[in-house]
Formats: structure tokens, sequence, C-alpha cells
């Protein structure tokens, strides 16, 4: 099953392309991508690209991608399709393809993709595709749309973006790490004096509201969510057939 995701951007249609189709600003906001490049081409030949992506610090899996089928519709509807395939032997992803979807809405633009890919490694491959990878994948491509979103909208950059998400997820692991292990409660208890064989219970029920608020608690505004984005396809038409555009992985 493909993956798609879709954000709601308002935003001026020329610059959002532009953020999204410059290799140098698309790596800022893309999580899946520690670098993106152009290669070179011939006149007429279709825009090849190399993509890598930094695993570990050691480590980074790189592929290259070509860029084809670009249509732009009377009413301001844009379409790219593409092709990529990494053969990286450490790379789950073999090769796959995808588009890009650009619709003006109102005073804003639907900006959404839809992608799939044929893992490698067989059996084993599959299952860590479906388990972990694919649902990662997914979680990606929508936190890094709402990084984007952030950037157009209200022009907090990728890297201040990342700082936030970095910042909010470690306040939340430290409401979390402090109410399971129960610090405090004891000192809380004493305050009550007689009442507190009676309050017994407060401890164990402030931890589970301060874990609910810690994982379910809507993110700031200022810091990316995946959340924010559509995971499942509208009953709209997309663009699947910019996809027989494309002759075959790049």
């Amino acid at each position: 099953m493909g993956l798609y995701i879709e954000a709601r951007i308002r935003a001026d249609p020329d610059e959002l392309w532009t953020r999204t189709q410059d290799p140098a600003q698309h790596q800022r906001w893309d999580l899946r991508f520690t670098e993106i490049a152009h290669l070179p081409r011939a006149e007429g030949e279709p825009q090849r690209f190399r993509y890598a992506t930094r695993v570990l610090p050691f480590l980074t899996v790189a592929g290259t991608g070509v860029s084809a089928g670009e249509r732009e519709r009377p009413d301001g509807t844009r379409v790219s399709a593409l092709r990529f395939a990494s053969p990286h032997p450490l790379s789950l992803l073999a090769e796959g393809s995808g588009y890009w979807r650009y619709v003006p809405d109102g005073d804003g633009v639907r900006f959404l993709t839809g992608y799939d890919y044929r893992p490698r490694w067989g059996v084993f491959g599959a299952l860590a595709d479906r388990t972990v990878f694919r649902p990662l994948m997914g979680w990606a491509t929508a936190w890094s749309f709402d990084r984007l979103r952030l950037w157009l909208e209200r022009g907090i950059t990728p890297e201040r973006a990342l700082r936030n998400w970095l910042a909010e997820l470690a306040v939340r692991a430290v409401a979390v790490t402090v109410a399971c292990a129960g610090l405090g409660w004891e000192s809380l208890l004493r305050l009550l004096g007689p009442f507190a064989a009676s309050a017994a219970f407060l401890p164990p029920l402030l931890m589970s509201v301060v874990v609910c608020l810690a994982l379910f608690v809507s993110p700031l505004s200022r810091t990316p969510a995946a959340r924010r984005c559509l995971r499942t396809p509208p009953a709209r038409a997309c663009a699947p057939h910019l996809l027989r555009t494309l002759d075959g992985p790049r």
C-alpha cells in the first residue's frame, strides 16, 4: 500500500514550488534527506538527481532519481512525477516512484504527495518495511510537510523548527520521567498532614494525568507535527497516471 500525505499551506504557489523543487531548499526541510543535488544533464533530457540520507554518523545511504512528467493545468494545479532507486546494499528501499501535486485552494495550496517503493531483503525486508520502515517514512514525510508549512506561513526556518521540536520533546520526556518516578509525591502527601492517608490515590491519579498530557496534548503552534497533515487520500482524483510517463527507475 502506497503512502499519502497532504498539507494545506497558506503561501504563494510559486514560492511553495521553489522551496520544494530547488534541491538546496528541499534538503533543509525534508527530514528524509541529508543531501539532494541535481546531476548534470544534456538539453532535452529529464533532470536526474542524487540524494543521500545519513543513517548514522559514519553511515550514509545514497541513491539517484529522475524528475519528469511536470505538468501545469489551466486552473493553476501543478504536478511533478519522479522515480528513485538506491543500489546501496544497506538501503531497505530498492526502487520506487511518486508524485507531488500542488492544488490552489482559496488563500493557500493543497500540497500533497503519493509514493510507493519496493523493499529489498526478501521476506525479512517486507516484514521490516510493513512494521517499522513504512510507518516511519509516513511520519517523517508528514512531519516534514508541517515543517515546510511553518517556514512558509510563519517564517520559522527549518533549523529553528527542529530545535523547537527537540526542546518540546525533551520537556515532555522529563515530565513523564518525573511523574513515573514519583518524584515529589511524598512531599505533596506530607503537606496534607492528617488527610494524607485518605489522599493516597492522588499520586497515581496525578501521574496518569501528567503522562496523558505529555503524550497526547497537541504540540505548540511553532513546533512541527505530523498529526496536522492528512494521511488518508480524500475522494478526489490524484495523479498516479503521471507515473506512467516515466520509462523506468533512475
